[in-house]
């Protein structure tokens, strides 16, 4: 595992990579308030036929926040994931994208189809989308909040206490929630406090709707692996879900028993999922 840094344009990205470089790339995304230690078990598995590129996105890990005044979107993490490739000088590759980065992965590979050899994700297809039925409110919530950039962070007395603190928020286990926390602290006076930017956390002013949603993803075309674990959470509803998948035209859906981090939980089985799917 070798660290990475990243310029783009406006800002500097990090992330983790592992086998050769002359292997053929692929591209991992990680999940909301995740990080590319996200992938520190599944990535290991891959290493000896891909060059393993898990990317920090915006605001997470170790890379660069987004300026004050500005706000977190998919589409600009879409646009700060191609600009990446770019520096990176990958013309084609593969592309793996987990929670929040299934969603950004499923835009790069709209955006930029010719550069997608295959997509594969884990517990999400396209980003989050708007019904209609919480517009108003969400959009009205999200414009009341002020900037807490002067709110105190949270300080943690230890690493394990971070653990902790994000298994039972997350409800995934502490012990394999460290590969994340460890990468997402920073050493504060009195302990450890998160690294990742707090606006993170705030509500989303305007989302996609559906039907928007519905239409990217008709124009997904690379071959498309979709992983889903069993049961699913209540934010990815089969109907819902179903209704996502019957627009793309070349998509296998499997079902894996186990919570929404399953390339942590069973990284031997998803391993071999990739392999198959990529």
């Amino acid at each position: 595992m070798r660290e990475l840094r990243i310029g783009i344009p406006g800002l500097e990205l990090s992330g983790l990579t592992w086998g050769e470089p002359d292997a053929p790339p692929l591209l991992l995304i990680h999940g909301w308030l995740d990080n590319a230690a996200s992938f520190a078990l599944l990535a290991p598995l891959l290493a000896e036929r891909f060059h393993v590129i898990a990317l920090d996105l915006p605001g997470h890990g170790h890379s660069d926040h987004l300026p004050a005044g500005t706000i977190y979107q998919h589409v600009d993490y879409t646009r700060a994931v191609l600009a990446a490739v770019d520096s990176l000088a990958l013309p084609r590759f593969h592309l793996l994208g987990h929670s929040l980065g299934a969603g950004v992965a499923t835009m790069v590979a709209i955006a930029a189809p010719e550069r997608i050899r295959a997509l594969a994700l884990i517990e999400g297809l396209g980003p989050l989308g708007d019904d209609g039925s919480r517009t108003l409110d969400r959009f009205r919530d999200a414009l009341a909040i002020k900037d807490e950039g002067s709110r105190p962070l949270r300080v943690f007395p230890s690493i394990d206490d971070a653990s902790r603190a994000r298994a039972l928020a997350s409800g995934l286990d502490s012990a394999l929630a460290r590969h994340i926390v460890e990468r997402g602290l920073r050493a504060v006076d009195g302990g450890y406090s998160w690294r990742s930017d707090p606006r993170l956390s705030k509500p989303t002013a305007i989302r996609l709707a559906e039907t928007q949603v519905m239409s990217l993803l008709l124009g997904l075309a690379a071959p498309t692996s979709l992983l889903l674990a069993r049961p699913h959470p209540p934010y990815l509803e089969p109907e819902a879900l179903q209704v996502r998948i019957d627009c793309v035209d070349e998509i296998a859906v499997e079902h894996m028993d186990g919570g929404h981090h399953l390339h942590l939980e069973h990284p031997g089985a998803v391993a071999d999922w990739l392999h198959k799917a990529l």
